[in-house]
């Protein structure tokens, strides 16, 4: 039985290439792609594959958000992170939301294969090329890192502050969500006040840091 996958990018031509290179591996199966983190929830749960290949800096729900999520509602669904980040927060949260892999893009192909049938084992897989800064963290940052946005916040307010970060407007985002204009106020108010910040630049900065959204390109 092939290894279901769900590839999740904001980049079209990378997930192409993905789709087209994994078609030369018989025991793999690209089963649908997806842009953003949260039409990637949305696809997990209807498609409950085995793995999901997802980057961290997408639009409208970032993929450490999206993984927390799958994860969340299917334990079972492997997550691999595919990203161009090779910073400390971000592979942090990205293994504290549930991924069970690591990989930075400039990664050969044959890499990422390998770290598939790895997951799929049900082990971890850490690309050498962080290996360093895993270790690192967890011998000498980890059990003093101060309180990041994903013990903060709610999951709900790190939505809003993503979509907010990304120029949203309080009607733009209450389409998206679902909820009350009034709503996402309440919302944005409780997330400065409880990261005492008071300006949309700010938040921004600190959202960029936490990996809930990216910079600009």
């Amino acid at each position: 039985m092939s290894i279901r996958i769900i590839l999740a990018d904001d980049h079209a031509v990378l997930r192409h290439g993905l789709s087209k290179s994994f078609q030369n591996e018989k025991d793999m199966e690209v089963i649908a792609q997806a842009k953003d983190g949260r039409s990637t929830v949305e696809l997990a749960r209807e498609l409950s594959p085995d793995v999901v290949i997802m980057d961290i800096g997408m639009p409208d729900l970032n993929g450490i958000e999206a993984t927390r999520q799958i994860t969340s509602e299917s334990p079972k669904i492997k997550i691999i992170a595919l990203s161009m980040h090779s910073g400390k927060n971000f592979i942090i949260e990205m293994f504290k939301a549930g991924a069970s892999g690591y990989l930075l893009k400039d990664c050969e192909f044959d890499e990422l294969v390998n770290a598939v049938r790895v997951v799929t084992a049900n082990k971890t897989y850490i690309s050498p090329s962080i290996s360093d800064v895993v270790v690192e963290n967890y011998m000498r940052n980890f059990p003093e890192r101060k309180e990041s946005a994903f013990s903060v916040l709610s999951k709900r307010e790190r939505e809003i502050l993503q979509l907010l970060t990304e120029g949203k407007t309080t009607k733009q985002i209450a389409r998206t969500l679902h909820i009350s204009t009034k709503t996402v106020e309440v919302h944005r108010l409780n997330i400065m006040n409880k990261l005492k910040i008071d300006s949309i630049a700010q938040l921004t900065k600190y959202a960029i840091q936490e990996g809930l959204t990216a910079p600009e390109p």
